[in-house]
């Protein structure tokens, strides 16, 4: 079954703040993913952003021109036929958001580290960022050096080696280096043929249980609506196995918080889907990879300010266990990376606080528990997750909670 509407792949759009993210999204998907009313005002990505683009290639031309996102060859004006449909995940590039951009990796079948050819190479979150990929395991990795447009060809060329220097000996030390100008739309096409090359479609199972990673929920109702008018909260994410159609019924864990007496527990919450969408495409089935929304019979109070963000969703009892308490075996970095001072990272000690990153979901442990090789968790807010997942560890380093390594949970 093929769901021409829906993209095949997730890409992650990651590096340093200000280096030109949102804009190559926009260049390549016409969308400003940069939605929220602090991100106009501040001119940063503070959420995750989502746009889709399809990339075509003429059905004449040979050349790496002929590949494009626009209805026409840029060579010849001939016909060009689609070649495949991704999603753009824009993570956010400042240091205070660095848990968005973990949430937003987690979806991430390849990514893009964008560098900007007039700075010096590498900034703070280039660093982190490349790490955190790194950290949970996404290996398909491109780099463009954007901005080319800023500096002479000398400098370009300093900063293509800087960008060698920094990745040697990283996940992206192959990784193609492409210099491009985002905001003249300079080199794009051969942007889109390495993405094509680089970056392939998972193979993913359609037959067994469905599981979406919810990223973001809404409440997409305007003020004022008439009672009869309401729509059910959606919540938006990755599909990672299986298939979802318009009809089933969904549970999603951890669900919403109950409390009685001096007792806590996370009950999951039981609904039904009412629709499926992929950008502005209606879908009637939904297959793993893209990005998608899923409308709900939820009260629409469940799910505004992204108030699942975090959950795990599919069929009513094939989810994981919802864990207060993990268990990892963890594997830490040499340095602390993001920050101008990089200490050298200590290993865990017992009745430390660390910020977690389990799939889209972001939480905060005490360790119980701490040894070489197995480390105990007692979490602030649970998860839905299963052995083997990986999670992302941070440790508050001054002011910031920067990424130290990653565990498997066990």
């Amino acid at each position: 079954m093929v769901a021409s509407n829906q993209s095949e792949v997730n890409i992650g759009m990651v590096g340093h703040v200000d280096h030109g993210k949102t804009s190559l999204t926009r260049k390549l998907t016409g969308v400003w993913t940069d939605t929220h009313s602090e991100e106009l005002k501040r001119g940063i990505s503070i959420r995750l952003g989502y746009a889709d683009c399809e990339i075509k290639k003429c059905e004449s031309c040979n050349e790496p021109e002929c590949y494009t996102v626009d209805k026409k060859c840029d060579c010849c004006s001939g016909k060009v036929e689609t070649l495949r449909k991704i999603s753009f995940v824009d993570a956010p590039g400042h240091e205070t958001l660095m848990a968005t951009m973990l949430s937003g990796a987690s979806l991430m079948d390849g990514a893009i580290l964008v560098i900007a050819a007039s700075e010096e190479c590498p900034q703070p979150q280039t660093k982190e960022h490349l790490m955190a990929l790194d950290a949970l395991g996404v290996k398909n990795i491109l780099i463009v050096q954007n901005k080319i447009d800023l500096v002479t060809e000398e400098q370009a060329v300093e900063n293509y080696e800087q960008i060698q220097k920094f990745t040697k000996g990283t996940v992206a030390e192959k990784a193609p280096i492409i210099p491009v100008s985002a905001h003249h739309g300079a080199n794009l096409d051969v942007l889109l043929k390495a993405i094509q090359e680089f970056i392939p479609t998972p193979k993913r199972d359609e037959t067994v249980s469905p599981r979406l990673y919810v990223a973001r929920s809404f409440d997409v109702n305007k003020p004022g609506s008439e009672i009869k008018d309401l729509k059910g909260g959606v919540i938006g994410g990755s599909i990672i196995q299986g298939i979802l159609k318009v009809g089933d019924e969904i549970e999603i864990r951890p669900g919403s918080k109950v409390v009685e007496g001096n007792k806590t527990k996370w009950v999951p919450i039981i609904t039904k889907i009412i629709s499926l969408g992929a950008g502005s495409k209606k879908l009637k089935t939904a297959l793993p990879g893209g990005l998608i929304g899923v409308g709900t019979e939820l009260d629409p109070n469940l799910t505004k300010s992204d108030a699942l963000s975090g959950s795990l969703a599919g069929i009513p009892g094939t989810l994981p266990e919802t864990l207060e308490k993990i268990t990892i075996r963890p594997q830490l970095l040499e340095r602390v990376v993001g920050s101008q001072d990089e200490l050298l990272i200590e290993p865990l000690k017992t009745n430390e606080v660390l910020m977690l990153n389990v799939g889209t979901s972001t939480t905060v442990g005490v360790t119980v528990s701490a040894k070489a090789e197995k480390v105990e968790i007692k979490l602030k807010l649970p998860v839905c997750a299963d052995s083997g997942d990986r999670v992302a560890i941070s440790r508050k380093i001054g002011s910031r909670w920067r990424l130290i390594g990653y565990g498997i949970i066990l």
